[in-house]
């Protein structure tokens, strides 16, 4: 503990995203959750078997709504098997096979989205599939921190 803090410090619910690649959504669902959660959980993301990037489109249409994942990385689940998580989110069908049960773990949601890397056509007809499947991502991700703070609030 800090000296001079108020008290010990709170640890937060561990909401680790789940996409076998972590290139695009999960990347995409951590950044949005991470805004509209605030200070409500920490959230991670991590894949099954990690790409080792995170895909340029995905860092473009982020940047679109104001988020910046250039700076994220591409990481493996095992990173996170040794700490006590709370709530596992998969967003791919891979991911959801692979997912193993973590340390802690109380709830686990399975919501696929569709892959924007696997996208085909003109540089603009992918960016449109990357925006939309952003689009999905926020829809569903900003509703989930909206119920979990409500949750928060009426327990409290």
């Amino acid at each position: 503990m800090k000296t001079g803090t108020a008290g010990p410090a709170v640890l937060r619910p561990l909401v680790l995203i789940l996409c076998t690649g972590n290139s695009c959504r999960s990347q995409m669902a951590e950044a949005i959750l991470q805004k509209a959660a605030g200070d409500l959980f920490e959230v991670h993301s991590a894949g099954s078997n990690p790409a080792g990037y995170v895909h340029p489109m995905a860092i473009k249409v982020m940047a679109e709504i104001g988020i910046d994942i250039s700076s994220h990385r591409s990481k493996h689940l095992n990173e996170f098997l040794g700490r006590p998580v709370e709530t596992v989110i998969t967003v791919c069908a891979g991911a959801d096979a692979a997912c193993p049960v973590f340390p802690g773990q109380v709830n686990r949601h399975h919501w696929p989205f569709e892959d924007p890397a696997t996208a085909t056509g003109t540089e603009t007809e992918r960016m449109q599939a990357f925006r939309r499947v952003r689009d999905d991502i926020r829809r569903v991700f900003e509703a989930y921190a909206a119920g979990r703070r409500d949750q928060t609030s009426t327990h409290t």
